[in-house]
């Protein structure tokens, strides 16, 4: 397996490692950074497993999951945690979280940037969804800047906190997306081609 690594003109998303945890638990433990997002702040003992889950991942034949750390251009330390899963028809799903000292400055538009990037020039996709929580307004807003539309409502799509919560849905097709100056796919370790999602 080439590691993958893809370049914006802030960010960088690389391969998760082991050493990731520690950073990694700053942001799924956190009662903040998880509000939003459809589970609950996680344990020590589940992000070392989710990290494990995926460095295990990027062996897989075919890969179909791509779980990679977001860092600053130019820095090793994990800052946020995206995710890009294929599907059937050339589609993929995507999601990610920030460490909150992230927020507020583009970031989150520039990492869908580089999970677009992915899907599209690297893996050949054709289209890539997002869901994001009713009331998480900024990820309303980061998914729309990064070019995405919104598709509707998934009624009872997760149960979190206790109860049934619905997502809102984005997509974004192939012939849509608009590539932002600086990004950097030369270091991916694909062409473009066939249905990753098989």
């Amino acid at each position: 397996m080439t590691p993958l690594r893809l370049t914006g003109p802030q960010l960088e998303l690389r391969e998760v490692e082991p050493a990731d945890a520690e950073a990694l638990l700053a942001i799924y433990g956190d009662p903040e950074a998880t509000r939003h997002l459809s589970f609950e702040p996680r344990t020590r003992k589940q992000v070392e497993a989710i990290t494990a889950r995926s460095v295990e991942s990027a062996h897989a034949t075919p890969r179909t999951e791509y779980c990679l750390a977001v860092t600053r251009r130019g820095e090793h330390r994990l800052i946020g945690y995206a995710r890009l899963a294929t599907e059937p028809q050339q589609a993929a799903t995507i999601g990610f979280a920030l460490h909150p000292t992230a927020w507020g400055r583009g970031l989150g538009t520039e990492t869908v940037h580089l999970l677009c990037a992915l899907g599209f020039d690297v893996l050949g996709l054709h289209r890539i969804w997002a869901a994001r929580a009713p009331l998480n307004e900024a990820s309303a807003r980061t998914l729309l800047r990064a070019g995405m539309t919104e598709d509707g409502r998934i009624r009872d799509h997760v149960f979190v906190h206790g109860a049934w919560r619905d997502s809102i849905t984005y997509s974004i097709l192939e012939h849509e997306w608009v590539p932002i100056d600086g990004l950097d796919t030369g270091a991916a370790e694909s062409g473009r081609g066939g249905n990753p999602g098989g």
